[in-house]
């Protein structure tokens, strides 16, 4: 039966795995659902309609399912988190629910957030992405996979950060973000994460066609339309492709350039 300190409380409601382990002063509160091997530190708090993967390390005074921070919200919707397996929350992270009945806050697998980290309302974070201490996330934004961002950026809501981005502590992003791509200071792109996509595994190849995607794009000195004209009469691998189409088809915020 799960390990559950004699301080913690646990409701009736909650579903958890034979080998979950639940720390001092913690609550789950509700329908909550968590999978074998689940670790939580604590003084955590856990509610409502959240899901927590197999293998996942919840730490110390983290907060899962809160309300969200909005003023239209209304508390009778039934919408939750999810999260998969294997993530790591450090202390005081906080995960709000989605904002509206049916929808969801949803982590992948294989994420690292660390201390403070903030996912809002209608966050979508695929896999394998580290989160530095007192990253912010508002609502509605998208994260792809192996992303990397520093400490305390602060991501505006609805924008969208691509795979293996990576950007620098501090920055305030407001425009979607491109794959593959490192950005600094106020939504601005230093180059390419080359680093990052030679220890992902890219071939040569597809580093090569991704840095002639991103020099057509940004350095070219052509006008984005006339960029992404020249791009469309060129047959590019599929990776290379995932770069252009972020150009092409931003979110309403635009994407951000060097």
């Amino acid at each position: 039966m799960p390990t559950i300190h004699p301080s913690a409380i646990v409701s009736p409601e909650a579903e958890l795995a034979e080998d979950v382990s639940v720390g001092p002063f913690s609550v789950i509160e509700g329908p909550v659902k968590i999978a074998a091997g689940v670790k939580i530190g604590g003084h955590a708090w856990i509610s409502g309609r959240t899901s927590i993967g197999e293998g996942c390390n919840i730490g110390w005074g983290a907060i899962i399912g809160a309300d969200p921070q909005d003023l239209s919200f209304d508390p009778s919707c039934t919408s939750g988190v999810v999260i998969g397996p294997r993530n790591t929350l450090r202390e005081y992270v906080t995960v709000h629910r989605g904002s509206k009945s049916g929808h969801d806050t949803v982590m992948g697998e294989g994420n690292f957030l660390m201390t403070g980290a903030h996912l809002a309302h209608d966050v979508k974070l695929g896999d394998g992405n580290i989160l530095a201490n007192n990253v912010l996330l508002a609502g509605h934004v998208t994260v792809g996979n192996k992303a990397f961002l520093g400490g305390a950026v602060g991501v505006h809501q609805f924008v969208r950060i691509g795979d293996l981005a990576m950007v620098q502590g501090l920055t305030a992003v407001s425009q979607d973000m491109p794959p593959y791509c490192m950005a600094y200071g106020i939504n601005t792109v230093a180059g390419l994460n080359s680093v990052g996509l030679k220890r992902a595994g890219f071939s040569i190849e597809e580093r090569t066609a991704i840095k002639r995607a991103y020099q057509l794009l940004f350095k070219s000195g052509k006008r984005r339309e006339d960029a992404l004209e020249e791009a469309a009469q060129t047959e590019w691998p599929t990776v290379a492709m995932k770069l252009i189409e972020a150009i092409k088809s931003p979110s309403k915020k635009g994407v951000m350039s060097p």
